[in-house]
């Protein structure tokens, strides 16, 4: 029966003689470790070409969706994770196996008459892949991706006479934005693969018409393709495989920096692969860039597609190995120096550092405050930074500056990480803590009428009015509606109730309102409405009016009266700080 169903394949499809050719192909001198890199590529090739088509389906490019898919793949989609590690180690895999594809074929002398157009197609496969690693680079429009790719679109921008209107064609304007992803989107998943595929498909097509160039002297007999050549072949998959696995489990997929933000101060980087053009330029200051970045790499890349010419003579060839060999080492010293330097910059470290926390704070706010709102994730990071700008001078948030990174200086201002929470206001009606630098230590009001008042009373608080003081607390805290706490909230409405009739009981009306302000009455700030969106966005706009500090404010500016901050800044505030 099967006999039967391959005989009627192979009447009508003649793939039996297909395979024939393939796996009985004649290798002089037999099978060799040496021959293995071809198939590597092939099939790493195969790998970014499967999994690219499974990412596509989960890929928006769009400025404000572009990261947020990406962030979706990575984190929610089920092996997303895996499937854009394999992806992306891989394409990291590849360039390193083209080079020793390279080297091979240059030692070898594979690159000699006849087969100097199956060369040229090589070297052109070669700046393809490099070409799909740039272009694929930016798709995350993350903050490593957008910086690297305004570094090689700079260097392209250096090319005489036509290089400012190169660099406006791939950017689709004046500036990167939308149609620079799309256009790279394009590029990478389009135009490149297609390019890709074509050339393969020549170069194969060549490779089988000349054959294999045998290393001489030959050591062994001719070997068929099949056995020997395959096992070899298949193992160094496996291995390329293996190598390609251990990052992907290690990094649990691949690195996802934080949204693009063209006004951050990043430290623009190329990746590994464009490191060593990217230190080769600093040699070259000013008007002289155009050496570094186009006329020395281009007579560099000249001299590599005349190798089969230069070749065809034995000093020639010699030549060729010397050339590739110089390359090589050139590029590889320049990339350790870049690194070097890299890791001796103080100031470049600490902004890799900040970048990473500002990765950790965004990834963990789509998490934890109902997902990306429809503007993009970058909208989720402009309170944390506007916070770390304006407020983290005197206010700590947890500890840190609202970016997990260190205060400029000491903190001289209530930490406002759960501002108007119940755990917050109970740690605050805590004499010990109301005077601790978490919360009023460093200002005036550590000696003032609240703090004696709550001296003078913790007997009575942390006793026979605990119960009451616990009812309190919720009353206030339920002034903010805040989003997390609505549940409780609603549970604990007659207690709340009751809370506001104790309020007056345990004496905080004497300087405090509580339902309507009353600013004849009133010696402290208003708690009607405390920790709720407007009340928040009046005490920023002017913490000295009367119905919050008045003449006791300390130090805290008048961010909207002054404007020093626009109303839609100070709204990211305290959304942010209430966890919206």
């Amino acid at each position: 029966m099967m006999k039967q169903l391959f005989d009627w394949l192979e009447h009508r499809t003649g793939a039996r003689k297909v395979v024939n050719e393939a796996l009985y192909e004649n290798i002089p001198g037999g099978s060799r470790w040496r021959y293995v890199w071809g198939s590597t590529l092939t099939f790493t090739l195969a790998v970014q070409f499967i999994t690219g088509i499974f990412l596509w389906m989960g890929y928006a490019p769009s400025a404000t969706s572009a990261w947020e898919s990406v962030h979706y793949i990575q984190e929610q989609m089920t092996g997303g994770w895996f499937l854009r590690g394999l992806h992306h180690w891989t394409a990291q895999v590849m360039t390193v196996l083209l080079v020793l594809h390279l080297m091979q074929v240059v030692i070898d002398g594979a690159y000699k008459a006849p087969r100097e157009v199956n060369f040229w197609f090589g070297v052109l496969l070669l700046q393809l892949v490099l070409a799909l690693s740039l272009t694929g680079y930016l798709l995350p429009w993350d903050q490593k991706g957008y910086w690297a790719t305004k570094v090689a679109t700079d260097i392209l921008g250096s090319t005489p006479l036509v290089g400012s209107y190169l660099k406006e064609l791939v950017l689709g304007g004046a500036d990167y934005g939308h149609h620079t992803l799309t256009r790279f989107f394009a590029l990478h998943a389009g135009v490149l693969p297609a390019a890709v595929i074509a050339l393969t498909a020549g170069h194969i097509y060549l490779f089988r018409r000349h054959g294999i160039t045998a290393k001489t002297p030959l050591k062994k007999r001719d070997e068929y393709f099949w056995p020997e050549q395959v096992l070899k072949d298949a193992v160094a998959c496996l291995a390329v495989l293996a190598t390609v696995l251990f990052f992907v489990v290690k990094y649990h997929g691949a690195h996802l920096d934080a949204p693009a933000d063209p006004s951050s101060n990043y430290p623009a980087r190329p990746d590994w692969y464009f490191l060593f053009l990217f230190q080769f330029l600093k040699y070259f200051p000013g008007h002289w860039e155009v050496l570094g970045a186009v006329v020395i790499p281009g007579i560099v890349m000249t001299l590599i597609f005349l190798m089969p010419i230069l070749g065809k003579w034995k000093l020639g060839h010699r030549f060729n190995i010397g050339l590739l060999c110089a390359v090589l080492i050139g590029a590889g010293t320049l990339t350790i120096s870049a690194l070097r330097e890299d890791k001796a910059n103080v100031t470049y470290q600490a902004s890799v550092k900040q970048a990473a926390n500002d990765a950790i704070v965004v990834k963990d706010l789509a998490k934890t405050r109902g997902g990306i709102p429809p503007d993009g994730a970058l909208v989720l990071l402009q309170g944390p930074k506007l916070f770390a700008q304006h407020c983290a001078g005197c206010h700590a948030y947890g500890g840190h500056n609202g970016l997990l990174a260190a205060l400029s200086g000491p903190q001289s201002a209530p930490d406002l990480k759960g501002f108007a929470t119940r755990e917050y206001l109970t740690a605050l009606l805590d004499p010990a803590q109301f005077k601790s630098a978490k919360f009023f230590g460093g200002t005036k009001h550590a000696n003032g009428k609240m703090a004696k008042f709550l001296e003078e009373n913790a007997d009575a608080l942390a006793g026979t009015n605990k119960v009451n003081l616990a009812k309190v607390i919720k009353a206030v805290s339920a002034e903010a509606g805040i989003q997390s706490q609505r549940p409780m909230d609603t549970r604990d409405a007659t207690e709340i109730a009751e809370g506001k009739k104790q309020f007056e009981a345990l004496g905080c009306t004497d300087c405090h309102s509580l339902g309507k302000w009353n600013p004849e009455d009133s010696t402290a700030p208003d708690l009607t409405g405390y920790g709720s969106r407007d009340w928040m966005m009046a005490l920023l706009h002017d913490p000295s009016h009367e119905r919050f500090y008045g003449k006791k404010n300390d130090r805290m500016p008048a961010f909207g009266k002054d404007q020093k901050l626009s109303r839609q800044q100070l709204e990211r505030i305290v959304d942010w700080l209430r966890g919206e």
